[in-house]
């Protein structure tokens, strides 16, 4: 970093301050600082010292710091305060803690380490140091530790027990298995015990639950930070020993204004509290005056920047310097005003460090400046120090830049030149396989039977027949009918899921009512899917534009987007490229959630279509939208000459008139507008895109004008309804997909609270959000009175606007406080559940949600997905009423809710709600009625038979279906894996194995999740591969009576009859062949012969079948001669 800090060196009060910098207690004030160059001059002045702790006056602040200082040293936390206001909530979720622990976790390891934190950061009561340390356990490869001891410690320190581990701050314990996912680790572990002593200890994902690596050792820390019991509170300050500390406080005096107003607020909170009735006596419930926290600091040395020299009660000042040092002025995107400038830089021998966020970008900066006659260089590393009169361009980071006049130094950021940059960094995902959810089967249920219909699901029995105990499910059907599946067939079950909850039609046991249903559902799909594969291929056939490849300024255009592009995003945005440039008509769906970039893939191919000056339509459902994303292309393309208009209700009428000539021509490149744009008065000179996003939302009328407009335009459609995925494969040979999954970096978790309403917390949570200049939504889902709700709130801030928007005001008055809101007009908006579609408003980060136990799953998420898009932590917080529930149902549906802020599998459902109306509208509406008859599940499989039959890929015949029926102890025993749900599904995964290979995949995974697999359950493997292996022989069924074994032919079996009776001969009278309609072999046991030892069941099976397997006729194969 000496390129950074080396300059500092000649100035005389550098050298002073790092001379007497640890000398007394007390503050040495620097006065004439600016923004970033503060970070610079504490990372030089903090030099030696083992613990920097840098104070900040707010959360913002802070963040800035710690971005700009993790790029000078990697061993920088951010630590943030706690929530002093909302610790009354039944439920937390556990993102802050897990923040404040890893920055605890980090002062504790003894290394080197700078912290940053705003001054409420050292304001509320931890747990003395001693006793974190004491509570944290540190488990090795062969430690002895009981694992009912274990579970009970890490109850105690916070952690939750919970079936399956889903998120951090919780642990599960399965036999002799402790999985736990500690706060401060990026993945979860599983500890294995043999006895007392731990076996082995791994790392594991949490969405597949499988293994990824050993290893040797794990600390955990605790899940609660503040006192517990007897402990006394202290402060994050005494964390740190006064020799080995400096403090660096950024403007003192803000400071201590900061602190004082976090007081107020609190002890005004507590006030109105107890005037409220509610009782205080918590540790929790307490902070240090701001008083006592400035006295702890005036003992630690500390340097406080100043900009102006100022006093400052309170902190005791030792000495004063001043300096000199000032910010660099902006030159708002003008390259030519910054060659300019750094020409007369440059005469005047200034050392000039220009920083950028990526390497190839500051690669690419040095190279533009040479073209501009300025030899500048590329520096690697910041190491080297620069020269009077030279340029360097280097990776680095800062918010903005700096220049000390007397040192001729100056450091320009990326932001000076180019504007405010957001920037994304690159996480690491792990892909792990996606659930195969039997999810969460409750006696109760509807499911679907493939072979016998709708029928409702009662639990799990264990029935003896001779002897033998096996799990059957039971199924209760119409008019008493029971139905009982042994647990090797219940891959031929799904639980029935339909777009909207209405209860199915019962059927009833050996009817043909069934069949006629899957035969009707069957014919229905295999006209979708006809009507799919021509559409496809007369897509195919017609010719449509062909686009050359990216020119230069295609790709200085992508260069310029300021985040970086997720890995799918790249996908889409190859696809679409190479959808362009062939001879074929584009015809492409871009699935993805709100603000996963899905613009940004159609801003790019916008900008190659006017390229080759053809015009671009980009169809949205709503006005609002249309303004935003009118907003984002003129943004996106102001450097290029390209003109774009919009077409929607915020237009005069002469402006209309104006774009439809001017289209008529050809002077417009891209059109952006509601369905305005479909009108028969707009013409085209040479339309050669269509972007219609969303289009689920257009009405029929609506969508047969697009047709007209599609006829042999390139389209691209988005949409943010998730698609299935198993919609998504059957479907991907017919229209093409590209599907983002992958979220962009900059996303915060959400801070979830789970609390009873009340008046002073709504306060609270409104003045905490636009304290920091953001806005909140209040969600209210009754319309009826929703006016006085937002009375009510504006009573409680009265010095704020709040507005209410509901579905059912008329459309302009809709869209003029949407407009509003979105333009910072509003600050609080109540409003019913309209918001959960397709707003992307990132300066509103807390929700509250009103009545939150009246919401389903599916719209809690939604809604919750509309906070938290920007970089700064987001709140939401689900209220419900006191008094108006009974205790049992208010507790089981905030177990649920409670579920959700996890994330957890209540996430998985409504993901699936959600699929399920993707699915319906990506099909229409006649395939609803079917979708509804046989279940979703079923649905999709048969559509995914009807197209591969369709396209050659599958045979007509082979729909049928193997059962195994044998005399073997295989089940999964309540020893092994006692959860109900994971036991479905274990058993439903069992059921579906395919091949050999999966068996084994299967028996290595329930291996690594449950531990040593017990015979029975061997066995039911081997019994699922047997299954496996009679489908592909045409056998029907496998079943064993005492020593009768029958093996039931498929009819249509492609058998050699010639090779039946040599195989009969070869048995010697203990096979027979009956050839009826459906033909069969008999096997009998015979016992007589003493030599020949007990053949096991399976084993015998697996003969049989290797010698039915000769039986089949040859693919014939052509020999070269």
């Amino acid at each position: 970093m000496q390129g950074l800090i080396g300059p500092l060196k000649e100035l005389a009060e550098f050298e002073e301050l790092c001379k007497n910098k640890k000398k007394d207690a007390g503050m040495i004030r620097v006065c004439g600082c600016v923004n970033s160059q503060k970070s610079h001059m504490m990372y030089a002045i903090g030099d030696g010292c083992k613990y920097k702790v840098i104070a900040c006056s707010s959360e913002t602040k802070a963040k800035q710091i710690y971005e700009e200082y993790r790029f000078l040293d990697n061993n920088t936390y951010l630590y943030p305060a706690k929530d002093f206001l909302f610790y009354k909530a039944d439920i937390r979720s556990k993102e802050l803690v897990k923040q404040r622990m890893e920055g605890i976790q980090a002062v504790l390891s003894g290394t080197p380490v700078t912290i940053v934190t705003s001054l409420d950061g050292f304001m509320d009561h931890l747990a003395p140091k001693e006793s974190i340390e004491e509570k944290v356990l540190k488990i090795q490869n062969d430690s002895v530790l009981k694992l009912d001891e274990m579970a009970e410690r890490l109850s105690d320190v916070g952690y939750d027990r919970e079936v399956q581990v889903e998120g951090p701050g919780q642990f599960a314990v399965r036999g002799g298995i402790l999985d736990i996912y500690p706060l401060t680790e990026e993945f979860p572990v599983r500890i294995e015990f043999w006895g007392d002593e731990v076996d082995s200890i791994r790392t594991f994902d949490v969405e597949s639950q499988r293994s990824i690596e050993n290893m040797t050792e794990i600390t955990i820390y605790p899940a609660v930070e503040f006192p517990q019991g007897e402990e006394k509170g202290v402060s994050f300050l005494d964390y740190f020993l006064k020799e080995d500390t400096i403090l660096f406080l950024d403007e003192p005096v803000r400071l201590v204004e900061r602190g004082q107003n976090i007081e107020e607020e609190f002890m005004e909170a507590q006030k109105k509290r107890l005037e409220n009735g509610y009782e205080l006596e918590e540790e929790e419930a307490k902070i240090f005056p701001v008083a006592d926290i400035l006295k702890k600091i005036n003992t630690y040395s500390s340097i406080g920047f100043f900009a102006l020299e100022m006093k400052c009660r309170g902190l005791e000042v030792r000495e004063s310097y001043e300096i000199q040092a000032k910010s660099v002025n902006p030159y708002n995107n003008s390259f030519e005003m910054l060659t300019q400038d750094l020409k007369r830089l440059k005469r005047n021998g200034y050392r000039v460090v220009l920083l950028s966020g990526s390497r190839t970008r500051a690669k690419r900066l040095a190279e533009d400046l040479r073209d501009y006659n300025l030899s500048s260089y590329y520096g690697e590393e910041l190491d080297r120090e620069v020269k009077p009169g030279e340029i360097m361009t280097a990776y680095g980071y800062i918010a903005e830049g700096y220049e000390y006049p007397m040192l001729k130094f100056t450091v320009i950021a990326e932001s000076d030149i180019f504007g405010k940059r957001k920037k994304k960094k690159k996480r690491k995902t792990y892909e792990g396989r996606k659930i195969q959810s039997f999810s969460e089967l409750k006696p109760g249920d509807y499911v679907v039977h493939e072979n016998h219909g709708v029928g409702i699901y009662q639990g799990i029995e264990k029935i003896v027949v001779d002897k033998i105990s096996k799990d059957y499910m039971k199924i209760s059907y119409a008019q008493g009918g029971n139905l009982y599946i042994p647990a090797t067939q219940l891959d031929l079950i799904q639980k029935y899921a339909s777009a909207d909850a209405k209860k199915p039609k019962l059927n009833k046991l050996g009817t043909q009512e069934w069949n006629r249903t899957k035969t009707r559902v069957r014919g229905a799909v295999k006209e979708i899917a006809r009507d799919l594969v021509k559409l496809y291929a007369a897509r195919q056939e017609q010719d449509g534009y062909v686009y050359g490849e990216d020119t230069v300024w295609q790709r200085e255009f992508e260069e310029m987007f300021p985040f970086e592009e997720t890995e799918d995003q790249m996908m889409a945005i190859e696809a679409v490229k190479k959808d362009m440039e062939s001879h074929k008509i584009m015809d492409r769906l871009i699935c993805g959630d709100v603000g996963f970039g899905k613009t940004e893939v159609a801003i790019r191919a916008a900008f190659k279509a006017v390229q080759e000056s053809k015009q671009v339509v980009y169809l949205v459902p709503t006005t609002i939208l249309a303004q935003q994303h009118y907003r984002t292309f003129v943004q996106r393309m102001k450097e290029f000459p390209v003109r774009i208009d919009l077409m929607c209700r915020f237009r005069t009428p002469a402006q209309q008139k104006k774009t439809i000539e001017d289209a008529k021509k050809g002077l417009v490149d891209i059109i952006i507008g509601t369905h305005r744009v479909l009108s028969e008065d707009l013409k085209f000179k040479d339309l050669g895109l269509l972007i219609i996003d969303e289009e689920q939302r257009f009405g029929v009328q609506h969508k047969e004008k697009i047709k007209k407009l599609k006829e042999n335009v390139d389209v691209l459609t988005l949409t943010a309804t998730p698609i299935p995925r198993t919609l998504h494969m059957s479907l991907i040979g017919i229209r093409d997909m590209s599907v983002l999954e992958e979220a962009p970096n900059d996303r915060m978790p959400i801070q979830t609270y789970v609390m009873e309403y009340n008046d002073e917390m709504v306060r609270e949570a409104i003045e905490r959000e636009c304290a920091r200049q953001g806005q909140v939504y209040y969600v209210y889902n009754r319309v009826e009175d929703i006016d006085e709700v937002a009375g009510h709130v504006q009573k409680l801030v009265p010095d704020l606007s709040v507005a209410y928007a509901h579905g059912q005001m008329r459309e302009h008055e809709l869209e003029r406080i949407m407009y509003d809101f979105i333009n910072g007009e509003i600050d609080v908006l109540v409003s019913t559940t309209i918001i959960e579609t397709g707003l992307d408003i990132s300066n509103a980060n807390t929700m509250i949600i009103h009545d939150a136990d009246r919401l389903g799953l599916s719209q809690l998420y939604q809604l919750r997905g509309r906070v938290g898009r920007s970089n700064r932590m987001a709140y939401a917080f689900l209220l419900y009423r006191r008094d108006k529930m009974l205790r049992e149902v208010a507790e089981k549906r905030l177990a649920a809710i409670r579920e959700f802020t996890d994330l957890g599998s209540g996430f998985k459902i409504a993901m699936r709600d959600l699929e399920i109306r993707g699915a319906g509208n990506l099909l229409g509406a006649e395939q609803h009625g079917h979708m509804e008859a046989v279940g979703y599940d079923l649905y999709c499989k048969m559509l995914n038979e009807a197209v591969k039959h369709l396209k050659g890929e599958m045979e007509e015949e082979e729909t049928f279906t193997t059962t195994m029926d044998l005399n073997v102890d295989a089940f999964i025993p309540a020893s092994y894996i006692s959860n109900e749900y994971q036991k479905l599904d274990v058993y439903k995964r069992i059921a579906a194995i395919e091949s050999r290979e999966e068996m084994e995949d299967m028996a290595e995974e329930l291996t690594d999740r449950f531990g040593d697999i017990p015979k029975k359950v061997e066995k039911l493997l081997e019994v699922a591969a047997l299954k496996a292996q009679a489908h592909q022989l045409y056998v029907t069924a496998v079943e064993q009576k005492g020593e009768v074994y029958t093996f039931i032919m498929y009819e249509k079996a492609k058998v050699n009859p010639q090779k039946i009776p040599p195989l009969i001969q070869s048995y010697r009278g203990n096979l027979v062949f009956k050839a009826e309609a459906v033909p069969y072999f008999v096997y009998y046991k015979k016992g007589r012969n003493k030599k020949e030892k007990d053949e096991t069941v399976l084993e015998l099976v697996k003969k049989l079948l290797n010698d039915i397997k000769s039986l089949l006729e040859e693919k014939k194969d052509v020999i070269m001669k």
